[in-house]
């Protein structure tokens, strides 16, 4: 059985950290019935979603991916880039303290969840202004009795690494290549996103489907030919806040 950890939109989203975007209105209640849909869609596939009370003066805790990386061994517990992130994962680490292991990021290192993309034994870390060479050595030490090798990988332009890349199918990577260089990855196929929508490669992949924004009609017509199967939902309300489908679940084993 997977479960999926979400949280509701907070009140103060839009006082969201922004990076590579400028601040526009965000309609929150817009923004959460976006979410509800989003979270009708893990149910319809098959995830139990445990939904957690919103963070009234965490901007951005919607965005549960960042705290952590949890893998059927264990779970780490990150030290999100921004400031203003670090409380977020005090109740994510309660959560998942009865299902996993737990290994904290210690200071002074930072990394968001948005940086790791788990492919198989692969865990590539994106370095971005939210994550660091000090996390990377640490998330080595902490999984190196697994199995798993780490890759660090040099992004332009996007938030995370999670931004250019996710996995679509089980040799497969959706990637914008002006974002994140394809020889970085090893033994995968690539779908490339239209040029005309950079922010489209991000998707949620549980099993054989993805979970895909419809705002990304280009890109969508690629994954279509290439035989991937998905759900869209809407989710441009919580892309101003620099957030995609990725970043509001985090789901794993039990």
């Amino acid at each position: 059985m997977f479960i999926a950890i979400t949280r509701e939109v907070s009140r103060a989203i839009i006082h969201c950290e922004l990076t590579h975007l400028a601040r526009t209105p965000i309609d929150i209640n817009r923004a959460r019935k976006q979410h509800y849909r989003y979270e009708t869609a893990l149910q319809k596939l098959g995830l139990a979603v445990l939904s957690l009370p919103e963070g009234p003066e965490l901007a951005d805790s919607v965005f549960v991916e960042d705290t952590a990386l949890v893998l059927d061994e264990c779970a780490l517990i990150t030290r999100p880039g921004a400031d203003s992130r670090r409380p977020e994962t005090d109740i994510i680490a309660e959560i998942l303290t009865p299902y996993r292991n737990l290994f904290h990021i210690q200071a002074p290192a930072r990394i968001d969840g948005g940086d790791i993309l788990q492919v198989g034994k692969q865990i590539y870390v994106g370095l971005s202004t939210r994550s660091d060479t000090n996390a990377i050595e640490q998330i080595q030490d902490f999984l190196q009795p697994f199995g798993y090798e780490l890759h660090a990988v040099t992004l332009t332009g996007c938030l995370h690494l999670k931004s250019a890349v996710t996995q679509v199918a089980h040799d497969t990577l959706l990637i914008n290549p002006a974002w994140v260089d394809k020889n970085n990855f090893r033994g995968v196929n690539f779908i490339e996103i239209d040029p005309s929508e950079p922010y489209a490669a991000n998707a949620v992949m549980i099993g054989e489907t993805i979970i895909y924004p419809t705002a990304f009609p280009q890109t969508q017509r690629r994954l279509d030919k290439a035989g991937v199967q998905m759900i869209t939902v809407e989710a441009d309300e919580l892309a101003k806040a620099e957030g995609a489908v990725t970043c509001c679940s985090l789901i794993f084993k039990i």
